[in-house]
Formats: structure tokens, sequence, C-alpha cells
């Protein structure tokens, strides 16, 4: 693409000819003030915030849809222009409510930081204000306030453009227009929460997140949703030790700035759920029964050894990290003996679309299969286990973080067996035929790494702490104490699980079993699977990073072997 050389506020920078000045500023860090513009959608002009001058042009220029130019000096920041900003916002703020001290926007409301920084302070206007209507229910999960809207239309033009539906829209006009949904129509396309995200103001709210939290008492982590094999980006919000909310985080390669309803909504509240798995369980006189941790370890280590290594089953999870699934399968292979390993597959034919959802509705069935959790020569895949179990060929299965009996006819077959092992972190149907329950952690608790449809390996990282991570905080240096501190703070005095990650309890197990695996953290067994597994080669978390990273291409050795 041709370059150009601009001016702006005195700096000189290069810039692709096809920018637009806010785009061109932006890429060199110089922050143009904007309420419509969002660089996902297209320009709509309206809002008027990031008007700039352009030296030998007679007007103020808005700098979201005025290309840049050779030659061309821009100032953000002169009189001129902070004139013309505070006009503006005084108009966005004559019928603007007094709604901060009750606003879920308040803290993250780009109108709010905007009046301290560009306002004037005070209001010339004394008429009352225009009066429209509030707390309407536009969609199944979306609130309106009419009153705190500045019609940016980043909302209209989302669900045109991206959702690809045309639900919302405005009527009437001057400052009587309003945003309604189209005739006959509800905000209830499947990406309609992020309307809420791209909102400036506190128009828009999240109806599940209503008034559960002010944002700056929340904690908040990097990680992916768990709610297909997308693998979106996205930011967990915390308070007290429990999820409120999901956010999506902007990665082009992955899923640009957006998420699906399903999964802002369903991939959390597990974590946070009654039917939490408190410790682990073993069955005794038919029931269920809490024990600790050395006793249920030391019962499957006794009960697998019993078993001819034909006779035992090991099934990994694509809802497990790569690090949970690698110890896994190392464990069924070196310490079992058995070639029958393999996990289910959940795809959901239909259920997909262009934009971001995929029919697989696990976020881990790639690295499941690419570290190495697949049939051994000559052993069975998943349909031939069950059937294997239906027939007693297979009498012993071992089984990570997947609710099984919820499979079409498995939980028939799963009746049949002598001995069941089980991780998980929810109360399932699955657990009604489980000798051994161990408490798993979930997703937002641990450590590790998952690949999507795509090949990419990206982190999950421990947004909510079970007491598995309190004890590993109070064993850290002072040095990386510190570092965490602001975020346990954060944590609270919310409840603490004792689950674990599930890698560490198979490596207990086979060390029972007269095995080490010589693991003391995630990243040291991500650091085996990049020494060990080839797509993985050379990776590590640093290099992995916030945004995840392309897996590398096998080779036509590594392929055949």
């Amino acid at each position: 693409m041709p370059s150009v050389k601009v001016t702006i506020d005195g700096t000189q920078i290069e810039a692709d000819s096809k920018r637009t000045i806010i785009e061109a500023a932006r890429e060199h860090g110089i922050k143009i003030p904007h309420f419509c513009w969002h660089p996902k959608l297209s320009v709509s002009g309206n809002c008027r915030m990031c008007l700039v001058e352009i030296e030998k042009m007679p007007k103020l220029a808005i700098a979201c849809s005025t290309q840049v130019a050779e030659g061309m000096v821009v100032h953000t920041k002169n009189d001129r222009v902070v004139h013309a900003r505070n006009a503006v916002m005084e108009f966005f703020l004559i019928n603007h409510p007094l709604d901060c001290p009750i606003c879920d926007e308040a803290g993250e409301c780009k109108l709010q930081d905007y009046t301290y920084k560009y306002s004037t302070g005070y209001s010339r206007f004394d008429e009352d204000k225009v009066h429209k209507p509030k707390r309407i229910q536009i969609g199944p999960h979306v609130m309106f306030d009419a009153e705190r809207c500045i019609l940016c239309s980043r909302c209209i033009r989302f669900c045109d453009e991206i959702a690809g539906v045309h639900q919302l829209q405005f009527i009437q006009r001057g400052d009587h227009t309003e945003l309604t949904t189209f005739p006959g129509e509800k905000l209830d396309n499947p990406y309609s929460m992020n309307v809420v995200d791209i909102c400036p103001v506190g128009a828009l709210t999240n109806a599940d997140f209503r008034f559960k939290a002010r944002v700056w008492e929340m904690s908040f982590t990097d990680t992916i949703c768990q709610g297909c094999a997308r693998g979106c980006n996205i930011e967990v919000g915390v308070r007290n030790n429990e999820i409120l909310r999901l956010t999506p985080r902007r990665n082009d390669d992955v899923n640009s700035s957006w998420m699906c309803d399903h999964g802002r909504l369903d991939t959390f509240k597990f974590v946070n759920a009654e039917n939490r798995i408190k410790a682990p369980m073993i069955r005794k006189d038919g029931v269920l029964v809490e024990v600790g941790w050395d006793e249920a370890i030391a019962r499957v280590a006794s009960e697998l050894k019993s078993f001819k290594k034909s006779e035992i089953a090991a099934l990994g999870s694509p809802f497990a990290t790569n690090e949970d699934n690698y110890v896994f399968q190392r464990f069924a292979k070196e310490v079992l003996g058995t070639k029958n390993i393999d996990f289910a597959r959940h795809s959901h034919e239909g259920d997909e679309d262009a934009i971001l959802i995929r029919a697989d509705k696990s976020p881990n069935s790639t690295g499941a299969a690419e570290v190495g959790v697949v049939p051994g020569d000559n052993g069975m895949s998943f349909n031939a286990i069950i059937e294997g179990i239906r027939e007693g060929k297979i009498k012993a299965l071992y089984a990570l973080e997947d609710d099984l009996a919820a499979l079409p006819g498995v939980a028939e077959a799963l009746s049949k067996l002598e001995f069941f092992v089980v991780h998980a972190a929810n109360d399932s149907a699955t657990l009604r035929y489980a000798d051994i329950v161990f408490a798993a952690a979930t997703y937002a608790e641990k450590n590790g790494t998952m690949v999507n449809f795509e090949q990419r390996v990206q982190r999950v990282r421990p947004a909510v702490t079970t007491l598995e991570l309190d004890r590993a905080m109070d064993g850290f240096e002072m040095s990386r104490w510190d570092k965490f501190a602001s975020h346990n703070d954060k944590w609270g005095k919310g409840p603490r699980r004792d689950a674990r990650s599930s890698w560490k309890i198979v490596a207990s197990i086979a060390a029972l079993m007269g095995t080490k695996f010589k693991y003391n953290t995630a990243d040291e067994v991500f650091n085996e699977i990049a020494q060990r597994v080839e797509s993985f080669r050379g990776l590590s978390y640093l290099k992995v990073g916030t945004k995840g990273t392309p897996l590398k291409a096998k080779t036509a050795a590594s392929v055949h072997a």
C-alpha cells in the first residue's frame, strides 16, 4: 500500500494512504476522542466528537471519515478544536440523565470519561430535560434506557453489518429521536449482547449482569470462551471469587471484537453453581461419600491394578486442557498400558454460522487429538470402547471432565462397568454410574492451553481461586506474591472449592502405581509437550501470550509416524 507523510500535533508519521486520520493517529498512539466510530464498523460520522483542524481547510473536519493525504498537517488539541469538543459535549449532556450512581456502565463509560477530560464541568441549560422511556427489555438479554442514548448508531450498524439482521433503527427527529426495534422484531439475534459492549454510554445494558457489581470492584482475567471450537478471546469479570460476566477481547485472528450470546451466558455459571463437586467421593453402600484426596487416589491406584490392560479404557476430554490430556494419555499408555484411549466428540450439525459459532461445541477437541488422546495400534476408538463395555470386554473406565451419560446410548453402557473413575466439576448424570469421583478444577480455576479448530493454541488462566491455588499462593516467595497480591485481594472471601487440575490428580495416581511424573506446574507440563509433540515444538506460555499462536505445520515424516 502507498504511504504518505502526515503531521499530527507536531509529530510526523507515515501512514497508509487509505487510512483515515483517526486510524492513522491510533496506529501511532495518538488518541482522538470519539463516540460513533468503531474500528470494526462502517463510518457514520454523526457524533462530531472527533473534530480536528486540518491546515488550509476552512472548517474543522471529522477525523473518522477524512482520509490522510501527503503533507497533511492536523491539530487535535489546539484552542479551536478544544472549543468545538466542549460544545459537542455540552449538547450531549443537555438531556442526559444524572444516572452515573446507578448505571452499570459507570467506570467504563466513554461519556463519563470524556465529560471529565473534555467538558467544561458545568451546564448552561436551565430548561426541562427531554424525557424518554427507561428500562425497556428490547430483547431477551438486553435492557435499553432511551434517556441515556446519544444516538451514535453503533448498535444499529452492528446488527446490520456483523450480525446480518436489521433489528434496530431510529425513529422521530431532532432531540426526540429514539432508538427502537424494527416493527415486529426483538433484539434476539445470537450476537445481540455485543451491542452492550460497543455502546459508549449506559443506554444498552446486560440484563444478566445488571446491578450485580461496579466494575472497579471486579478483577479481570484474560482467557478463552468454552462454548465451541472457535475459542473466542474473552475477559472474565470476578468479584468475591464469583464470576459475574464475560466480555469479548479483540483478536482479529480468532473472533475479531465479538462473541455469541451462548458463550457469554452459558459457559461460566457452572463454575459458581451449587452442584459443584466439593471434594473427592467414593461410592460406599451404593452412595457417593466425600473422602480425602489420599484415600480416593489410593483406591483408584489399587483398583486399576486388578484389571488386565485389555480390560481398561481411558477417555480424555475435549473440555480439558492440553496439559490435562497430555498427562492423562501418558498415564493410560505408560502406566496402565492400555491402547484403548480416545475422547467423545460433541458436534451439533446445523448449529453453526459464518460469523463465529461452530458445530463442534467443545473448546479443545483439536488439542486433545494433537497431544495423543487417540487409540494406540489396534486400540479401541470411542464408539468401540462403548461397544466393548456393552459386551463385557471393557470392565474398567477412567474418564476426564465430560458428561458421557448425556450422549445417546452411553448411559446404558456405563451401568455395565465393574469400575468407573470420573473427573468432574459438577454433578451430572454420569456420576450416577461412577465408583470414584475426583473434584476437577474448571477452566476458570487453572492454567493451561487449548487448541481451536484453526489449529491455534491459546491460554486459559485462573480467574477464581480454589483451595489448591490458595495453598500455592502461600508458598510463593515474596517477590512473586507481590505480583499476585492485588489480584488475590479482589478474589475476596468467596467460596473456595477443594478442586484440583486433572493433570495433578493423574500424576498423583501414577506415583502410587510406581511411575513418577516430574511436574510441579502446568507450564512444566507444557514445556514437555513442546519438546515431545512436533506441532507444539518450540512453544512456551510466553510465546503463546494473550492472543495465541498457530501450531507448527506437521512435516510429512511426522504425519507418517
